[in-house]
């Protein structure tokens, strides 16, 4: 009762701010507490400038850090919200008002237990960023190394934990009021947000994953990351090296500095690449603000907090499902959704086809420059109610990672596109992974995975075996009989398995 009772007066608080933006209207349509949103509606503010989008967006900024983090992961939702929406949503900037540098160095003296006089030789107390978990200081350390340290927020797990609760709460009432949305998972959706704030929160969490995207790239000139101080860097508190640069969407500075913007568009478009498809461990966010080209020409990347992974067989059937569609073959781009298990075998494949073909041909009609892969993925989740699609999490942070990285691109060259850029890493990957001698090497594989488990299972049946021979397991009387007269040609039959497998064994050494 209590939960409850605090979590009405918390949403009271926020339906207060969204009725000042007039942007009451995703509370009233999920059904959401309405007695709250009839209280909040009578001080609604009326005709109120910008789309819904951008009034929501402005609302969120208001409310504070959870719902900034929670109007990012809405952005992905063009299923739940549309995709105006939601576009809107994604231009919703990470930035909060600095706290105060004592705070900082504080906060820095307690996680070391030293003074920052001796951690630093130079520490700059005016924040170069502030965002809604952490602010970045520049500093140098003693030996001279320029560096960049991300500091928490005071209190920041606090008011995180308090937002979240009420984010499962609302999540539950969602579910309640509007049953048919349990198929687009918001319970899921708030946990998978939980997670990520949590590892967010953490920011050694964050210098193992730009740790691991810098052992991906390692030997590569064009893609850096900055290297980790893990001497410096612990739970509320992460140092890296220091990178100086133009930011990646500022053509004119680049231009002025002598790089060129197809090239370095080239570099971003073949970095991208390699992180989804190659690795399957991205950066997902990648607005231009934690992308630089440094002096050399290479991309540097920052902020490591918000990371998107794929496995494998993931990233098969996502390049087969956009393969099919750039080719425009909607019938193959449908039977993978099939074979995915992603649309309900008992939904018409052909029905499917015809939904793929309307939501692709607008989107490959247009000039090449144009063309917008995470549109054209937009759109598809937006047809999940018709076909009774579930929601792929993992591809939700995929979809707005390539919707920025597109838009992103475009302000760096209008007439260019990312995906055509990396085309010549696309078809390599691609026929590596989906060629006949990708299938044969799964063949493979799978043979020597169902081989490595056959002692196992013959462990199994010779345990069980002597469990009925010592009377430990008891058999009616009926089955005894059917397997004495059966006894002759199961010892035929595993023979012949046996065989099979030695068969198998010497293709496998000798092929």
């Amino acid at each position: 009762m209590f939960r409850v009772l605090k979590n009405a007066g918390h949403l009271l608080r926020i339906a207060r701010i969204l009725a000042r933006h007039d942007a009451l209207f995703p509370l009233e349509g999920f059904g959401v507490a309405p007695a709250i949103v009839g209280l909040a509606k009578l001080i609604s503010k009326r005709n109120a400038e910008g789309r819904p989008g951008q009034r929501l967006a402005r609302a969120l900024n208001e409310a504070g850090p959870s719902f900034i983090k929670m109007g990012q992961a809405l952005a992905t939702r063009s299923d739940l919200l549309g995709e105006e929406l939601a576009a809107d949503l994604s231009e919703l900037q990470d930035r909060l008002p600095p706290f105060p540098a004592a705070q900082a160095r504080a906060t820095i003296e307690a996680e070391f237990d030293e003074t920052i006089n001796d951690l630093f030789a130079q520490f700059d107390d005016t924040p170069v960023a502030a965002a809604s978990i952490a602010q970045v200081h520049f500093a140098v350390t003693p030996d001279g190394r320029e560096v960049a340290v991300k500091v928490l927020r005071p209190g920041i797990e606090e008011a995180f934990e308090r937002d979240i609760d009420l984010f499962r709460w609302v999540a539950g009432l969602i579910e309640a009021a509007r049953p048919e949305l349990k198929r687009l998972k918001p319970r899921e959706t708030i946990e998978t947000l939980a997670q990520t704030v949590e590892l967010e929160m953490d920011l050694r969490f964050e210098a193992a994953a730009a740790a691991e995207l810098a052992e991906n790239f390692e030997g590569d000139d064009d893609f850096i990351v900055p290297e980790v101080d893990w001497s410096l860097t612990g739970r509320r508190v992460m140092v890296t090296e220091r990178l100086d640069g133009i930011a990646l969407d500022d053509r004119g500075a680049l231009v002025a500095a002598g790089h060129d913007p197809q090239d370095i568009l080239t570099k971003a478009a073949n970095a991208t690449f390699r992180q989804i498809f190659r690795d399957g461990f991205f950066h997902a966010d990648v607005h231009p603000g934690n992308l630089f080209v440094t002096p050399e020409g290479a991309i540097g990347a920052v902020d490591f907090g918000i990371m998107g992974r794929l496995d494998l067989k993931t990233r098969r059937i996502l390049a087969d499902m956009l393969l099919a569609f750039m080719t425009r073959d909607y019938r193959r781009a449908a039977e993978v959704h099939f074979e995915a298990g992603w649309v309900p075998a008992h939904r018409s494949v052909d029905a499917f086809t015809q939904a793929c073909r309307s939501i692709a041909e607008p989107i490959l009609d247009k000039p090449q420059n144009e063309i917008s892969i995470a549109r054209l993925l937009g759109q598809l989740f937006q047809i999940t109610e018709t076909f009774e699609m579930e929601t792929q999490p993992q591809l939700l942070l995929l979809q707005k990672t390539m919707l920025v990285a597109e838009g992103t691109s475009r302000r760096l060259d209008p007439e260019a596109n990312i995906w055509m850029l990396a085309r010549p890493l696309i078809e390599t990957w691609m026929h590596e992974n989906l060629g006949p001698e990708a299938r044969v090497r799964d063949a493979v594989d799978g043979i020597g995975e169902a081989l490595g488990r056959l002692p196992r299972i013959m462990d199994g049946i010779e345990e069980s075996a002597g469990m009925i021979a010592d009377g430990r397991v008891r058999l009616h009387p009926d089955t005894i009989r059917s397997l004495k007269s059966r006894d002759t040609s199961h010892s035929a039959m595993a023979v012949v398995l046996w065989c099979l497998v030695a068969a198998l064994m010497i293709v496998l050494i000798f092929s």
